[in-house]
């Protein structure tokens, strides 16, 4: 299986000296079975007085610190090497009853449903929009549902950068046709759910090869979806790149919501003009074969 090294820095300027408040951070690369954390370094500076590590109710890795020390600088570095396994997603993989969209979980993977299948507050233009991928009975084949709907978004939407915080609503996505990577995962949510068909939110480390030399890569943080699929279980769907699968992705934390899996959040407390500015660099490099 291919190597990836993930190195993730985040650094906060100040004008002067701020206190720190409590710091939550999702780094950790998820142990699922195809992608094996090898090597996991968390250095923080300036270090903090307390750090704590535990697993969230989705399984996610979640390290909190605790500072005792002003600074006008905090700093915190992420190296990971993780055993990542490329797959896909074939029509075979599928069990015999779920091949054909709508079909119903069993009662045992319906009991762990309950927030993936739930919609948000109803969404008329986005509920239209997923029944365009039907046919006019109301059926579809399910693999040709989940690609074609990731590669439409794709094709027809425009990948933004989108600075500000939190999720664009799916309705505006749909209307601008076009987003950031977790708003376009999000309106692809919206979109399963209103079908039957449980979704999750993924955030992790999208690889990005260079084509003349595999090992020189470059990386950034991403979002996108997870979709249930009775036989495969949970397959990774990449809306903003239109891939089918889990390849050049990295899985850290799976939510049920976005505001669950944010890489890293907390407090500080200071003037308002003491914060100058953030800086977040991300860099993936694969191992030589």
């Amino acid at each position: 299986m291919p190597i990836l090294t993930i190195r993730h820095v985040t650094t906060y300027h100040y004008r002067q000296p701020v206190a720190f408040g409590e710091h939550r951070m999702m780094l950790r690369p998820r142990d699922d079975g195809d992608q094996i954390v090898l090597d996991s370094e968390l250095d923080i500076t300036p270090a903090p007085s307390q750090l704590s590590w535990e697993r969230d109710s989705h399984g996610n890795h979640v390290a909190t610190a605790i500072f005792a020390r002003r600074a006008a600088e905090l700093r915190f570095e992420s190296t990971i090497r993780v055993e990542h396994a490329p797959g896909g997603f074939s029509a075979a993989d599928i069990k015999d009853y779920a091949r054909t969209h709508p079909f119903a979980y069993a009662d045992e993977e319906a009991l762990g449903f309950t927030y993936v299948l739930a919609p948000r507050p109803p969404h008329r233009s986005v509920d239209r929009w997923a029944a365009g991928f039907l046919r006019a009975d109301g059926s579809a084949d399910t693999r040709e549902l989940l690609a074609g709907m990731t590669q439409t978004i794709r094709r027809t939407f425009k990948h933004v950068a989108r600075h500000e915080k939190g999720i664009q609503d799916p309705a505006r996505t749909l209307k601008l046709a076009s987003g950031s990577c977790r708003d376009l995962a999000v309106l692809m949510i919206e979109a399963l759910r209103s079908l039957g068909i449980a979704a999750r939110f993924v955030s992790g480390y999208l690889h990005l090869a260079d084509d003349d030399d595999a090992r020189v890569t470059g990386g950034n943080t991403h979002a996108w979806v997870q979709a249930y699929v009775p036989g495969p279980g949970w397959v990774d769907f990449d809306p903003s790149s239109g891939m089918v699968g889990n390849r050049n992705l990295v899985r850290v934390a799976v939510a049920h919501d976005p505001s669950e899996a944010i890489p890293l959040q907390g407090t500080w407390v200071g003037r308002a003009s003491d914060h100058l500015a953030m800086k977040v660099a991300v860099k993936v490099v694969a191992a030589a074969p």
